[in-house]
């Protein structure tokens, strides 16, 4: 299947009144793609690989911003630190002392999201609320450690499930502990804004919770094989 473009117009214009962002998911999906999308006039594209995020990048035009939005192993950080421009899974203190370190080698401050744990499935990655204060409070106490990264709000999955009302529930209590977060860690920061939910089964319910970003892939690229 070729770019969905007329899908791509589709969402853009359901995402507008909202002020939301889309970012293509363009995993597995070739170089030709995503430039067919650049032409139409898109400029966030997400991919979960390492590997392949280079690949596309150097083959594409400069003004693209990637998204890392997989689970990132510390050991790979350094390979997308030059050009990243947001990295969606931050889940451990760990991971997000190892960005600001090689983020500060290529002279970069690199905007990151907390990925929280909101679905049912153990599965998924995240931090719970516990693991959250405690990344932020070790953050607050060593800023010149995190000085290459900056916190610009949260990424969550919601469960895997036909049941609406339960995915809504999901975003909009991801939505209350961002507002909370916010609130507590951030309150004169207008850097910590984003809230990264939704994807192509569910971004209609995320826009209604707040979504400032939204996760499409296989509604304008087709599905992965």
């Amino acid at each position: 299947m070729a770019v969905n473009l007329p899908a791509y117009q589709h969402i853009t214009g359901e995402l507008a009144p909202f002020n939301a962002k889309l970012v293509a998911v363009s995993k597995i999906k070739p170089a030709s793609d995503i430039m067919a999308l650049y032409k139409a006039g898109q400029r966030i594209f997400g991919e979960n690989y390492v590997q392949e995020m280079m690949e596309k990048q150097a083959l594409l035009p400069t003004d693209i911003q990637w998204h890392f939005i997989g689970h990132l192993q510390s050991n790979k950080v350094k390979y997308i630190t030059p050009f990243v421009s947001m990295i969606h899974g931050i889940d451990s203190t760990k991971l997000l002392q190892e960005i600001s370190k090689q983020a500060l080698k290529q002279q970069r401050r690199i905007d990151c999201l907390l990925q929280i744990h909101i679905a049912e499935e153990e599965t998924k990655f995240g931090l719970n609320e516990a693991e959250l204060t405690e990344l932020l409070t070790t953050v607050a106490a060593a800023p010149d450690k995190f000085a290459g990264v900056r916190i610009c709000g949260f990424m969550g999955m919601a469960t895997n499930t036909d049941n609406e009302a339960q995915i809504a529930k999901e975003f909009h209590q991801l939505k209350a502990l961002f507002d909370k977060v916010k609130a507590a860690y951030f309150p004169s920061e207008n850097t910590f804004r984003e809230l990264s939910i939704g994807m192509s089964g569910d971004y209609q319910l995320a826009l209604e919770a707040g979504a400032t970003l939204v996760r499409i892939g296989s509604r304008l690229f087709g599905a992965r094989f």
